[in-house]
């Protein structure tokens, strides 16, 4: 991948045409069916490459376009999940949903995202960046009625999402990241298997990795949760050690109007890291200066070759509106700093 100075994306979703499912919600239902549907998807992904690219980002993902949640979908096309017989459990410890029952060996059958990077391939001569979900956010995100077990379903999942990683990377995707909210919730399990699965879905890997963790789209069980964190949010230290330690080479984490210490970044030293300068939570749009101001401040802790300035999580929640203006501050910040550096 060429390389970027300060190269700015997005971590995960942007918000849906109205015309293809209903806005401003998470596991929104299509509203197209079968051919419809797939036009559809492709159109709403050409809309948010576009919508990318007059926002001046310089790493393009499909925004989430062609996918209703970005675990479950993944989950969809697994042998050994039940979608019909659903069970209510608690997500990150945080807010019951209704999600899909594991009930037999779960196996990748056939490419799940594969064509869908192919079509945004195509479209781009720009770095494309795709997500994934996480071996440990999957586990957390169904019910396990057949290995009893999160570590072997997690090493499961690490399997299957190898092997859909493998083939993205084959058709022309630079960054893969995989997205473990989880990390932030669960540190025993990630110190003692979660990282470890994770490094297995990234095997024979060479392009970039990036594994991203935040506190959550900017819904009200997380922003509730934030508000009993305290005046300092210190789970990034709690896993930040192990992946230091791991062959993963881009990290996030949550920065602007977070109570997240940044010199935590510190224990992430050498590695890239994607700074969170944009608040997903908020319907306020930031201003090129405070993003600037967020990547001033990472600057002290994240050599400049290895900052990538991003958002704090996926957009999906916000009007199409704010996520423009929100992409828009993201570029104008990022170019502020880049002057100040002279580069």
């Amino acid at each position: 991948m060429k390389k970027l100075l300060l190269p700015t994306s997005i971590v995960g979703s942007l918000p849906k045409p109205a015309w293809l499912a209903p806005p401003e919600k998470l596991w929104s239902p299509w509203k197209l069916e079968g051919d419809q549907l797939l036009e559809g998807k492709q159109d709403a992904l050409r809309i948010s490459l576009q919508e990318q690219q007059l926002a001046d980002l310089d790493i393009i993902c499909d925004g989430e376009q062609t996918r209703q949640h970005f675990v479950t979908t993944f989950i969809e096309h697994l042998s050994g999940v039940d979608f019909e017989n659903r069970k209510t459990v608690k997500i990150r410890n945080r807010y019951d949903a209704s999600v899909p029952v594991v009930v037999g060996e779960v196996a990748r059958q056939k490419a799940v995202f594969v064509e869908d990077a192919k079509f945004l391939r195509k479209q781009t001569n720009k770095p494309i960046k795709w997500a994934l979900p996480g071996p440990l956010t999957m586990v957390d995100t169904l019910y396990d009625g057949h290995y009893k077990s999160r570590e072997k379903l997690a090493w499961e999942f690490a399997k299957a999402l190898n092997e859909e990683a493998r083939e993205l990377q084959g058709a022309g995707v630079d960054i893969i990241q995989f997205d473990e909210p989880a990390f932030n919730v669960f540190f025993d399990e990630v110190n003692d298997w979660g990282m470890a699965a994770l490094e297995r879905a990234i095997e024979g890997l060479h392009c970039q990795t990036a594994v991203h963790i935040c506190y959550g789209y900017g819904i009200q069980a997380n922003t509730d949760w934030k508000k009993t964190l305290g005046s300092e949010w210190r789970q990034y230290e709690e896993i930040f050690p192990k992946i230091q330690k791991s062959k993963i080479d881009v990290v996030s984490l949550e920065c602007h109007n977070s109570n997240v210490p940044l010199d935590l970044m510190e224990l992430v030293r050498g590695k890239k890291v994607m700074v969170g300068a944009i608040d997903v939570a908020t319907n306020t749009i930031e201003t090129p200066e405070e993003v600037a101001a967020t990547l001033r401040k990472a600057l002290e802790f994240v050599d400049a070759e290895n900052l990538y300035p991003s958002t704090n999580c996926g957009m999906a929640p916000l009007s199409r509106d704010i996520a423009r203006g929100k992409l828009s501050a993201l570029s104008a910040g990022a170019e502020i700093i880049r002057k100040e550096l002279g580069i």
